[in-house]
């Protein structure tokens, strides 16, 4: 008796390896990820390769299949090297619109080394003051996708109280935040929302 049939198998076509963040094991794991192929078998060996049936990503340690969009999320790793990016950025749209006073850069300093960028100083700073305002885009763009809203509006007010720590907001300012707002994926009136609670936070403190 032959016994004959058709089967995927996905231990052909490697088409990369890396780290990422696996849904099942809840932490950073090792990854294969290959292309799924079905094969013609004769007594359950996979024989003649047929048709491509699509691609998947093997988490090493619990050997869970996903589907590759699961590389869209950030690792631990990457997450934490994103927070101080992100509000490097921050502070240097708030600076650059507002002016460096003492106390706008000690605002600012405290707020990077608030989102874990410890070791960050002056210098680091000026060094993100000289690159182009665009530059400060992607950091956010990146970040605010994995950021919850509550942690999207802190961002945003982290920037508003460095704009606000040599007095009032500048119309320029204002403008900085809204673009800062629009980078982090908040609509112009939650901006203004987050903005206002931060002035009248000052005003009382």
């Amino acid at each position: 008796m032959i016994i004959f049939g058709l089967s995927v198998f996905y231990f052909m076509g490697l088409i990369g390896k890396g780290r990422f963040a696996c849904p099942n094991c809840g932490g950073d794991r090792d990854y294969e990820h290959r292309t799924a192929r079905r094969f013609f078998t004769l007594f359950f060996v996979p024989v003649i390769p047929l048709d491509k049936v699509g691609e998947v990503v093997r988490c090493q340690t619990c050997r869970v299949r996903f589907d590759p969009a699961v590389l869209t999320a950030p690792t631990s790793a990457q997450l934490a090297s994103a927070l101080p990016a992100g509000m490097r950025a921050v502070a240097a749209v708030v600076l650059r619109a507002g002016g460096t006073s003492e106390a706008a850069i000690a605002a600012a300093l405290s707020a990077v080394r608030a989102a874990g960028g410890q070791g960050y100083d002056v210098t680091h700073l000026q060094a993100d003051l000289s690159q182009p305002a665009e530059a400060a885009a992607e950091p956010l763009r990146a970040l605010s996708a994995h950021l919850t809203l509550d942690a999207r509006e802190r961002y945003l007010a982290d920037g508003a109280r460095i704009g606000l720590a040599d007095g009032p907001l500048t119309p320029t300012e204002r403008d900085a935040l809204g673009w800062l707002a629009n980078a982090l994926g908040l609509t112009p009136a939650h901006a203004l929302g987050v903005i206002t609670t931060v002035e009248q936070a000052a005003r009382m403190g």
